[in-house]
């Protein structure tokens, strides 16, 4: 596959992040996989690249005290171990001499279908439930744990998730947190599962380099450009389709 293809894959996807804020590691690795990129090796990539960029979001919005670190340590408290147990999963099928992918293909698929769901629901509003909603808040603490292990497993087998689903997880758990804060926490709590998760695929040989720097030359200027196009293109028709793509993406993987 041609160098060029790899920077128009990064310039495309960056364009719709800086958009829609969403959508990086849930359209990237499909998209590399697409292009011929073992999945393995799309997910170890894919993890690396969002584990530097989110990197600087995460310390600016540190700076302006939109992060609750204390939710994001519990969502750390499930993810880590889950976590390791996603990259165990990969190395025995590997040491087995099986072939990744087909433990990752399904993953990825189930995971965006999720992911989509998820954005759809939250642009279009939720049904209240006063009993449910009390249930969670007693159990906020745990249930923030365990949404961290969900998340940290699907991010180690398919590298998409820590974005939408876990801000949709505090966002349904922690109802009076600011918009802001919920998307700091989310950001800053992704950056250290998917530095993580992306060592792991470093240890199993599943990080590319060279792809990897191939992606951020237009991943990079794209989600600058994005950013610029977002105040004349409404996110809120752009993220329902972005949603929709990613059902139709996850369906096609396992049709």
């Amino acid at each position: 596959m041609e160098a060029g293809a790899f920077v128009i894959a990064g310039l495309a996807v960056g364009v719709v992040v800086g958009l829609t804020g969403v959508g990086g590691g849930a359209l990237m690795t499909p998209l590399l996989i697409l292009l011929g990129v073992p999945p393995a090796t799309a997910v170890g990539t894919d993890l690396a690249y969002a584990a530097l960029t989110k990197a600087g979001a995460a310390w600016a919005h540190h700076r302006r005290g939109q992060v609750a670190w204390p939710l994001a340590a519990r969502l750390l408290a499930g993810a880590v171990p889950a976590v390791a147990a996603g990259l165990g999963l990969l190395a025995a099928v590997r040491a087995a001499g099986g072939d990744p992918g087909v433990l990752i293909r399904p993953t990825l698929a189930a995971a965006l279908v999720l992911t989509g769901v998820v954005l759809l629901l939250r642009e279009w509003g939720r049904i209240e439930v006063p009993a449910l909603r009390a249930a969670l808040a007693r159990r906020a603490a745990a249930l923030t744990v365990a949404a961290g292990a969900v998340v940290g497993l699907l991010v180690a087998l398919s590298s998409v998730g820590a974005g939408a689903l876990g801000t949709a997880a505090l966002v349904v758990l922690h109802p009076a947190l600011a918009p802001a804060v919920v998307v700091g926490t989310g950001i800053a709590y992704a950056v250290p599962l998917a530095a993580l998760a992306a060592a792991g695929h470093v240890g199993l040989g599943t990080v590319d380099g060279g792809l990897l720097a191939l992606l951020a030359a237009g991943s990079l200027p794209g989600a600058v450009l994005g950013a610029r196009l977002g105040g004349s293109l409404p996110a809120g028709v752009l993220r329902p389709l972005l949603a929709v793509c990613l059902v139709a993406v996850g369906v096609g993987l396992v049709w």
